[in-house]
């Protein structure tokens, strides 16, 4: 029947015309309502994706800040390829996100420059010496033989603030306790440096990579001797930005405080992490937070991100709301470090000489082949530049970074004190709980004295910092087992303040609050008493003793601990002697080398 009714009207155009006017009708109204429902599902679909797009390239960071030594702006670098943070409103995009929560398009982010890559598996020499045992480089080669070198020492634990991360075998003057029974941990505050990183714009390699160049451009340069190699020698180092290790550094030393400290977060709580806008401080953070919490860790924390530039307030870069710290009043420590290098370096600069022509080689040059070991190191894995000097001489190396910081940044420096005395009294807020209107130092102001952007009930604090700004911190804290005169004469044999100790790339430092059921006597033995509460201070996995700088926290202690009221009373002490107004700003001369014994200008 249907076959029939089929064929009549394919035979019979005119049979049934107004029904079939009418079926046609119904299917135009059909197809026309699916291509209206496709469209608008796809225009629905396309707008979520935008959404989630900006959402996604809108990352949570803040903090205003000053910075360190004054660095070239970059307004507008390339975006960052990371894990961004999801709003919590499907409306929210980056435009009203709040600078400093915002880490794309990263702003005041400083040079970038990438330098060449590596290609150790092709240019590696030392694992694979025939005479000698092989060690895989892991990542780095620091197995090459160095002339006076013992088993189980190595170079790379002598290059002060260049040294690749690694936590201080010799500890602080006690030994590590586990927590004594009944006590618990109840919170963190974490201050960390960035990780390895390329040299800084202007440095001493650069101008030796320039140097070298010019002469080989000239026609006049020739090397022999171990020193051949500098013939087909190219400088070729990025600058400011970190090198794949420190990106290792920061990751695993975020997984290192997820097993030390997990248990202390609120899997309900998003957490604010403080960081500045320096692109290895940024890259920094989210590395750790990536370590910490996996690469969904924008569920768990926002970054907040503080300006690090001159004119800009910023705890984390005291140096930039500091005047004279960047003036000639603060160049005691500089000034040292090159009467020792004229000294210890003085056989090496022969050495050179002799193997060096088209080149009028000074010690300084010396100084910058030394230190374009350890940079090399970290960008491609390994460099002969380390072998061109003994034990001795990296001994000495080290010690020259530990007059630099010691007169620059510690106590024998007129603005050691005042350049950390804004992360004093933030950890002093932290301690008591209350926010910061005021504060008399290079605080931000506006972001210290919110809860939004200076939190107060977290159990875990993470901020990002500078290797000389930490120095300045453990100054301002008064930890003063680290203000021993440095001679720059002699090397002095061991010694507290060992930068390669305190501030390694990758160094941090765990102020941990500690709650006991009772009183801990010296000897870790419980008294009797009400629940009593300590800090305990670790810097690169070693116990900081607190008694050692403050008797009232008692020096015989064995764990090194205070009780929490007697640091803070302490803690407030170190305030005034700063002296931050007159070291900062005040008009005072330049003092020699180790006149200045307590971090603060001379009355």
């Amino acid at each position: 029947m249907s076959w029939l009714h089929a064929t009549s009207e394919l035979t019979h155009p005119s049979f049934h015309s107004a029904s079939r006017s009418a079926h046609v009708l119904k299917l135009a109204f059909l197809t026309v309502f699916v291509l209206v429902f496709f469209y608008f599902s796809s225009i629905l679909f396309l707008d979520r994706v935008l959404v989630l797009g900006l959402a996604a390239s809108h990352s949570q960071t803040a903090i205003q800040s000053g910075s360190r030594e004054p660095q070239p702006g970059n307004p507008h670098p390339n975006p960052v390829d990371q894990n961004e943070g999801l709003p919590s409103s499907p409306t929210l995009t980056a435009e009203n996100v709040p600078q400093y929560f915002q880490t794309t398009p990263e702003l005041w982010a400083g040079p970038t420059a990438t330098g060449r890559a590596p290609f150790l598996a092709q240019t590696n020499p030392v694992s694979f010496m025939p005479d000698a045992t092989y060690v895989p480089n892991n990542p780095l080669e620091t197995a090459a033989p160095i002339m006076g070198q013992n088993q189980n020492e190595s170079i790379f634990h002598l290059m002060g603030n260049l040294s690749p991360y690694f936590p201080n075998a010799e500890g602080f003057g006690v030994a590590e306790y586990p927590l004594p029974e009944g006590a618990n941990i109840s919170q963190v505050q974490m201050l960390s440096r960035h990780g390895s990183r390329y040299p800084t714009t202007g440095s001493n390699v650069a101008r030796l990579g320039a140097k070298i160049a010019a002469a080989k451009q000239a026609g006049t340069f020739k090397a022999s001797g171990l020193y051949s190699f500098l013939n087909d020698w190219t400088y070729a180092l990025g600058a400011e930005i970190l090198v794949p290790r420190g990106r290792q550094e920061l990751f695993e030393s975020g997984i290192l405080h997820y097993y030390q400290y997990a248990q202390l977060y609120n899997p309900n709580s998003k957490i604010i992490v403080r960081t500045t806008t320096q692109d290895r401080m940024l890259k920094s953070a989210e590395y750790f937070m990536a370590g910490f919490f996996g690469l969904e860790w924008t569920n768990n924390a926002t970054i907040e991100v503080i300006i690090e530039s001159p004119g800009f307030n910023n705890s984390l870069a005291g140096y930039y709301g500091c005047k004279n710290a960047r003036l000639g009043v603060n160049r005691g420590g500089e000034n040292a470090s090159v009467e020792w290098m004229s000294t210890y370096l003085e056989d090496a600069t022969t050495r050179f000489k002799s193997h060096i022509e088209g080149i009028e080689w000074t010690v300084f040059d010396t100084y910058a082949a030394q230190t374009m070991c350890p940079y090399e190191t970290v960008a491609y894995g390994y460099s002969v530049f380390c072998n061109l000097f003994n034990y001795s001489e990296w001994e000495s190396f080290g010690y020259s970074l530990d007059l630099t910081f010691a007169g620059s940044s510690a106590f024998q420096s007129p603005t050691g004190r005042a350049i950390g005395l804004g992360y004093l009294q933030e950890t002093i807020a932290r301690m008591e709980n209350h926010t910061l209107g005021y504060s008399g130092s290079q605080i931000n102001t506006t972001l210290d004295s919110s809860t939004e952007t200076f939190p107060l009930n977290q159990t875990l604090y993470f901020d990002f910092s500078h290797d000389t700004n930490i120095m300045s911190i453990l100054t301002a804290f008064g930890l003063t087992q680290f203000s021993q005169f440095l001679p720059a004469t002699n090397f002095p044999g061991p010694h507290n303040l060992t930068v390669a100790h305190l501030e390694p790339f990758g160094a941090r430092l765990d102020i941990e609050i500690i709650k006991t059921p009772s009183p801990l006597d010296k000897d870790r033995k419980y008294k009797k008493g009400k629940p009593a509460t300590y800090v305990h201070f670790v810097l690169n996995q070693r116990t900081v003793p607190l008694g050692w700088s403050f008797d009232e926290c008692g020096r015989d202690r064995l764990d090194g601990w205070c009780e929490f009221d007697t640091l803070l009373k302490a803690l407030k002490k170190e305030v005034k002697k700063a002296k931050f107004d007159y070291a900062c700003d005040g008009s005072y001369p330049a003092e020699e080398y180790g006149k200045i014994t307590d971090g603060a200008p001379l009355d």
